[in-house]
């Protein structure tokens, strides 16, 4: 799905101005309280600073701006680059005490500088806010009594930054809300296009959970800023590091903006060519003895090629090794489990140690699939699946692989195919470069030791027509 390409918030777009804030208090603060200090150790005290800072989400964009809940991690960091002076930046030669004193007046006049430099910031954005000039507007899903008091809250307090311009839901009686009903919830995406908003917050609407979360996958796919009023959010209280925020008495949680975007796309796809390529060319003699074992084993054709489903719902040729004697019947249709008598040593050793699927590195460097992805099913369990299992058809939006999160968490074989559906789905809302190196070496653990596989992906030919076992498709 094409991406949306929006300018980027200002809500999201205050974290420079507050980084340039404690850089020029440190620097301040070494040219009025202490100039003797060597550059590098106030350049290292900025440098820590920052990053301490931004560990303690200090740099976040938040709707409530308030110096008072940020002072114990403001604390925090000055103590930091207060111990980075005193270990880098005074005279080894110098009386212990000495040496001590500075570091404190440093760490005080820190402190002092630091907490005036956030007030003045603060203040700088709540004004913008309210004058038009940082102002954002928000469509809320959800017309019930959350989201009209979420509604009045925001409209009663500009400096949150959030300008509410209607409302979106299923039977809502528009007489009684405090901004228009824009429409119902199938008219989300072109209320947000029309209207060029670039921010959502989902409340409590009519829809069910299953029609509401595939309005925010699609809300964070076109890479809109979204925030959800979570369940029990009355037990709730502001939390910085889980991205919690309060207006008035209503929890918001500011969900990350999605990672898959153009460019970290491009890292990884040159990451899967870089990896297939050079795996293929380690792996040829490998490659070469299992051809010649199939050959002997079961003759002509070496590969197995079976038609996948991948990204968006395209389809492509998956390559494996073949490891059946051949049938009859077209295993397209049929989820069989590898039990079958035409399965020779050569298959069954092939199989228990993934060897078989060696030439999807083909697939890999081609552009079909990627390392770490959903694995790719064939098109008739693909439409069979997304009629029976909710979320299953948004496991496309993202290039299917040879190894991914369900695989890794053993949703593989007969296991439930919801289970793997919402593994999917959470490796694809969840997506990182690190995270994928990590399914990576998770999966080369769990090939090491484990025992002959009983998974859908091995299910190449039949041996009697059906249907996926009733475990296979129970939620």
């Amino acid at each position: 799905m094409q991406q949306s390409i929006h300018a980027r918030s200002g809500l999201s777009g205050i974290g420079p101005l507050l980084v340039l804030t404690d850089l020029v208090a440190v620097l301040a603060t070494g040219l009025l309280v202490d100039r003797g200090l060597w550059p590098v150790a106030l350049g290292t005290a900025a440098l820590g600073l920052a990053l301490v800072a931004r560990s303690l989400g200090l740099y976040q964009s938040r709707l409530v701006l308030s110096v008072l809940e940020d002072l114990p991690a403001l604390l925090v960091t000055t103590l930091t680059a207060g111990l980075l002076v005193l270990g880098l930046g005074l005279d080894p030669a110098a009386p212990r005490s000495d040496a001590l004193a500075r570091a404190a007046v440093f760490t005080a006049a820190l402190a002092a500088i630091l907490v005036t430099g956030r007030v003045v910031a603060y203040a700088v954005v709540r004004t913008g806010r309210r004058r038009g000039l940082l102002m954002h507007r928000v469509v809320i899903v959800g017309a019930d009594d959350i989201g009209t008091r979420l509604a009045g809250a925001l409209l009663a307090d500009p400096a949150t930054g959030l300008q509410p311009v209607g409302f979106v839901d299923d039977d809502a009686d528009p007489r009684y809300l405090p901004a228009p009903l824009l429409g119902d919830l199938r008219a989300l995406p072109r209320v947000m296009r029309d209207l060029n908003v670039n921010d959502v917050v989902f409340a409590w609407g009519a829809r069910t959970d299953d029609q509401t979360i595939a309005l925010v996958r699609h809300c964070q796919q076109m890479q809109y800023q979204v925030f959800v009023v979570p369940r029990f959010y009355e037990v709730m209280g502001l939390d910085r590091a889980r991205r919690i925020e309060v207006v008035s008495d209503v929890s918001l949680v500011r969900l990350r903006r999605w990672a898959v975007r153009p460019g970290s796309m491009l890292v990884k796809r040159s990451l899967d060519i870089v990896v297939s390529a050079l795996a293929l060319v380690l792996l040829a003699p490998v490659l070469i003895g299992t051809a010649v074992a199939v050959r002997r084993e079961l003759g002509s054709p070496i590969i197995f090629r079976q038609t996948r489903v991948g990204r968006d719902g395209r389809t492509f040729e998956l390559l494996k090794f073949r490891s059946m004697a051949a049938s009859t019947r077209q295993g397209d249709t049929t989820w069989n489990i590898d039990t079958s008598d035409r399965l020779g040593p050569v298959g069954r050793f092939i199989r228990r140690t993934g060897v078989d699927e060696l030439p999807q590195l083909w697939n890999i460097l081609r552009g079909d699939m990627s390392l770490v992805g959903p694995r790719p099913e064939r098109p008739h369990f693909v439409a069979q699946f997304s009629e029976e299992t909710p979320g299953y058809r948004h496991r496309h939006r993202m290039r299917t692989g040879l190894t991914g999160w369900a695989q890794v968490n053993n949703l593989r074989g007969d296991t439930s195919i919801d289970d793997r559906a919402r593994a999917d789905n959470y490796y694809i809302t969840n997506w990182s470069l690190w995270g994928d190196v990590k399914i990576v070496m998770r999966t080369v653990r769990t090939v090491a030791r484990r025992e002959p596989r009983r998974d859908e992906e091995l299910m190449d030919l039949v041996v009697e027509a059906g249907t996926p076992p009733d475990s296979a498709r129970a939620g």
